[in-house]
């Protein structure tokens, strides 16, 4: 077999995209029993409702990669969310000032987080948790439990909630971009290589002159300003800022990264590969509610693909191996790059 026909069979095999085949098994059994799945009408369904968790994926890579865990991310939404609202209904009804607002408290967020992990030095997965049960309180004290309905949707639900182009919504778009920006910098940039370095082995990047608080403080902010921008949208797509509403993102969400992280680049937390998984999340779900599967089936199946997902990216030889490799080049590159320049 030539060198070539080796590569394409690599790259084609189930280690490599087999979210992909399993993608296509669902399409084919659900279209099978609802003959309406595999309508255009479904795929837009799939794309507009998932693109939320999309967003809140997409920021969690980055820290998952420079080896934090930012388990604040739903309470984030979910703040991000009640601000816009509450500007709206209290303050004006531009949608960009309403946006920015929404954004502006998911980066405090994101400071408390980096304050708390790199100044404190509390371990990331206690330490957000942390942080994620003081911004839901403060969540529950600005809407006082309640939920801060718009009374109409204005401009700001219909451009971002309800506007569309072939039937897709503008958290869609919003999506591909942050996929296509996100490649670009961990895969096409010395940022990357260094924060992939850092998620590697902390000290060995240290000691190659990398920044590694700025670089993971900065890590912490892009996930808190995406999940901000997440819950922005939720808002204008139901019309209203709930405070229940956040948490049911953290866990879909987790479980598109590293399921993602099990495709295309073997081991490595990567946009593609949670762009993959939260198709085939939003299928499973979108699908087991169009046959009439019971409400509460698509959080099994959520649940189950989390369980499968860290199994897969923590038990594969091959998988470590090829991070490994991948680390020990960005390490490298990071080394040989001005400290002053990095981070």
């Amino acid at each position: 077999m030539s060198s070539v026909a080796a590569r394409v069979k690599g790259s084609l095999g189930v280690r490599k995209i087999g979210a992909i085949y399993v993608w296509i098994v669902l399409i084919a059994f659900f279209s099978l029993v609802n003959s309406t799945f595999y309508e255009y009408a479904t795929f837009t369904q799939v794309l507009n409702q998932y693109a939320i968790t999309g967003l809140v994926a997409m920021g969690l890579l980055l820290p998952l990669a420079a080896g934090l865990y930012d388990l604040s991310v739903g309470a984030v939404l979910g703040l991000s969310s009640m601000t816009a609202a509450w500007v709206l209904v209290n303050v004006t009804t531009n949608v960009f000032v309403a946006v920015l607002a929404g954004v502006a408290a998911a980066l405090i967020v994101g400071v408390l987080n980096s304050v708390v992990l790199l100044v404190l030095r509390v371990d990331s997965f206690i330490g957000t948790l942390a942080t994620s049960s003081i911004v839901t309180a403060a969540v529950v004290a600005l809407s006082g439990d309640n939920v801060i309905a718009f009374e109409v949707f204005g401009d700001y639900g219909t451009w971002l909630g309800i506007h569309n182009i072939i039937g897709l919504t503008m958290p869609v778009g919003l999506l591909l971009i942050a996929i296509l920006v996100i490649a670009y910098l961990l895969e096409r940039t010395g940022y990357g290589r260094r924060l992939y370095a850092i998620g590697y082995e902390e000290e060995v990047a240290r000691l190659s002159g990398i920044r590694v608080d700025r670089m993971r403080a900065g890590s912490l902010l892009a996930s808190s300003a995406l999940a901000g921008l997440a819950g922005t949208l939720a808002a204008a797509a139901v019309g209203a800022g709930d405070p229940t509403v956040g948490p049911e993102y953290l866990l879909p969400a987790f479980a598109a990264v590293f399921l993602g992280a099990t495709q295309f680049r073997n081991g490595r937390f990567n946009p593609w590969g949670a762009a993959v998984a939260v198709l085939l999340l939003g299928t499973g779900n979108v699908g087991l509610i169009l046959i009439g599967a019971p409400t509460w089936t698509p959080n099994i199946f959520s649940g189950a693909l989390l369980i499968l997902a860290v199994a897969l990216t923590h038990g594969g030889r091959g998988g470590k191996r090829a991070l490994k490799k991948q680390i020990s080049e960005g390490s490298a590159d990071a080394g040989a790059a001005e400290p002053a320049k990095v981070g």
